[in-house]
C-alpha cells in the first residue's frame, strides 16, 4: 500500500521519514519504552535509522502500518501507532494495534485520539472487523489509552508475549466496527449469555 497521512483535530499522523531520526532517537532513550514494546534496549542511532527504514518497507509489503504521530502546531512528534498482525484478505479480517508515546508528551490524549483515528480508518478504509490491542500485565499506561479509545476489555492471555527471551501475560482487549457506530460487513452474533 502507499502510505497514507490521517488527519484530527490536533494531530497529523503520517508515515516516518529520515528526518525523524533523531526524534525517534530520543523518545526511545525513555527507558519504558523498550520496556513495554518491542523496541530494542539499547536504542542507538543505529536502531533509529533501522526503525525509520524499515518502517517505510513495510508500507511497501503490507506488513505494518506505522504512523509518526505529530503535532498539527509545530509538528511534535509524539509517539507512534502501528497496525500489524493484518489478515485482510481472510475471512478473518483481524489486526492488532500498538503505539508508544515520548516521555515530554504523556497525558496530553494524543495517543488516544490517534489511536481512534488510526482504528477508524482500519475499520473502514482497510475492512478490518476485529482490532485487537495486546499489552503486557502491568502497562496501565497503555490500557489506559485503549480504554479512552473505545477498546473493550476481553482479559488476560497467559505467557502471550515473549519479550526479551521471557514469556509474559498479556492483557487483552479489541474493538469492533460496531463499538464506533460503523457498520461491518460480518454480522456479529454475541453470545446470549
Amino acid at each position: 500500500m502507499e502510505p497514507v497521512t490521517l488527519t484530527t483535530e490536533r494531530l497529523l499522523l503520517r508515515p516516518f521519514t529520515p528526518a525523524d531520526v533523531q526524534a525517534v532517537y530520543t523518545a526511545c532513550q525513555d527507558p519504558a519504552i523498550p520496556r513495554w514494546t518491542s523496541v530494542p534496549a539499547p536504542f542507538g542511532m543505529a536502531q533509529a535509522h533501522d526503525y525509520i527504514a524499515r518502517s517505510q518497507e513495510e508500507w511497501q509489503t503490507d506488513a505494518q502500518y506505522r504512523f509518526a504521530v505529530t503535532t498539527k502546531a509545530d509538528g511534535t512528534l509524539t509517539g507512534a501507532v502501528s497496525l500489524f498482525g493484518m489478515t485482510l484478505r481472510s475471512a478473518e479480517r483481524q489486526a492488532e494495534i500498538g503505539y508508544w508515546t515520548t516521555r515530554e508528551q504523556r497525558g496530553n490524549g494524543w495517543t488516544a485520539e490517534a489511536v481512534r483515528e488510526v482504528a477508524r480508518w482500519a475499520l473502514t478504509e482497510l475492512g478490518v472487523e476485529r482490532l485487537e490491542w495486546l499489552a503486557e500485565v502491568g502497562n496501565s499506561a497503555s490500557r489506559g489509552v485503549a480504554l479512552k479509545a473505545g477498546f473493550r476489555m476481553e482479559g488476560t492471555l497467559r505467557a502471550k508475549i515473549s519479550l526479551r527471551g521471557v514469556r509474559r501475560d498479556a492483557w487483552i482487549g479489541s474493538l469492533l466496527p460496531g463499538d464506533l457506530g460503523l457498520p461491518s460487513e460480518t454480522p456479529h452474533l454475541p453470545f446470549p449469555g
